[in-house]
């Protein structure tokens, strides 16, 4: 073995390894054990099977999943919405304020998610800061069903993975030449036609990491819709921790596991082509 080969291994070695124990693995058991059937008193019994599968293509099933995805789709929406002025903001700022910008946009990575959504119950119950505070503007005469609800499930996702795109977006926008807008206003271009036309396009990797990562961390929740949901809109994480938890349907909840790491893996896939194709475009144009 050469030098080189074995300095390859020494520094790949122990990642790969990470990532083999910790994801490929267990993906892999959860593959196998979704075509088996459950036991009569739970787990598994190894008899083999394609029927949790056709199980997963029910109406019933299918509208849980279609109402995670319209659920982590508004999410990532909202977060694009809120995210890319605010990582705008950051990138041009001068740079001693760049770094406080963004330990701010970390910050409630610093606190427990678990904390972070009951701190959201007490803001937004009927009795809590939000409709208090709007009923002392006398803006409203009754306080509003904020809670328990799709909206404060989306709040709540919202709150908890914006970062995520805040940080995307500004990795993009602080690598565009400056140059570029400048040239744009030199020949008679608006502002917002310089968005348009450049900016925007330029950033459009960022926008695509950004959203895949909101949008697969979205769908997947179960915390969230549990605890600001009151359970009353079920996403596909409730369906899958209830199967292995309480209905102990291990190979129907592995095969709905496997579905949602499926269409996962598939929007990553689609968003590195993306990438590498607008990479492909700046390049040649």
């Amino acid at each position: 073995m050469s030098a080189e080969v074995l300095r390859r291994v020494v520094l790949l070695g122990p990642g790969l390894g990470w990532f083999a124990l910790f994801l490929v693995i267990p993906c892999g058991i959860v593959f196998v054990y979704s075509f088996f059937e459950r036991g009569t008193y739970g787990g598994i019994d190894y008899i083999f099977t394609v029927e949790n599968y056709a199980r997963a293509a029910d109406p019933l099933y299918l509208a849980i999943f279609l109402t995670s995805a319209k659920l982590a789709a508004i999410t990532t929406l909202a977060a694009l919405l809120i995210g890319y002025p605010a990582a705008y903001l950051i990138a041009t700022a001068p740079k001693r304020w760049q770094m406080p910008l963004l330990i701010l946009v970390m910050l409630p990575f610093w606190s427990n998610y678990l904390i972070r959504s009951y701190a959201w119950i007490v803001v937004l119950n009927r009795e809590g800061l939000v409709n208090h505070g709007l009923q002392a503007l006398g803006l409203i005469d009754e306080p509003l069903p904020l809670l328990y609800n799709q909206f404060a499930i989306v709040v709540g996702l919202l709150y908890g993975y914006l970062p995520f795109m805040v940080l995307a977006l500004y990795s993009s926008i602080s690598r565009l030449n400056p140059e570029i807008a400048e040239a744009s206003a030199d020949l008679g271009a608006s502002s917002l036609r310089t968005f348009l036309r450049i900016t925007l396009p330029l950033t459009l990797p960022g926008i695509g990491a950004g959203s895949v990562f909101v949008f697969v961390l979205s769908i997947g929740n179960f915390i969230t819709p549990d605890l600001l949901g009151g359970g009353r809109s079920l996403m596909v994480g409730n369906l899958i921790f209830d199967q292995f938890l309480s209905a102990r349907d291990w190979p129907f909840g592995s095969s709905l596991a496997f579905i949602l790491i499926a269409v996962m893996l598939l929007l990553l896939v689609a968003q590195a082509w993306a990438v590498k194709r607008a990479q492909g475009a700046g390049i040649h144009a």
